[in-house]
């Protein structure tokens, strides 16, 4: 699992309170040490000579994956007539 609250960054969807959201972190060791990833969000991976190094690593991806994200689809959708509300997974 992976902790929302100490993974985005400030500004983001942290203050919508979405950290019901539950993802999976897998680490596999390598002779290198560990490489990690999320199994639900595709390019969020991250290697690191120990398993913390790794846990450490993959938080930061995720962060940075889904900020990179969210200013895509703004940049994609500037000016265009847009509804954006927070997603409660499960609801």
């Amino acid at each position: 699992m992976v902790d929302f609250e100490t993974t985005l960054p400030p500004g983001s969807l942290r203050d919508h309170r979405l950290m019901q959201l539950s993802l999976t972190a897998v680490y596999r060791k390598v002779p290198e040490g560990y490489v990690g990833f999320v199994e639900e969000l595709p390019g969020a991976n991250t290697q690191g000579a120990t398993l913390e190094d790794a846990r450490k690593n993959l938080r930061e991806a995720l962060g940075l994956v889904l900020e990179a994200n969210r200013q895509l689809a703004e940049e994609e959708l500037r000016g265009a007539d847009v509804i954006r509300e927070p997603l409660l997974p499960g609801a």
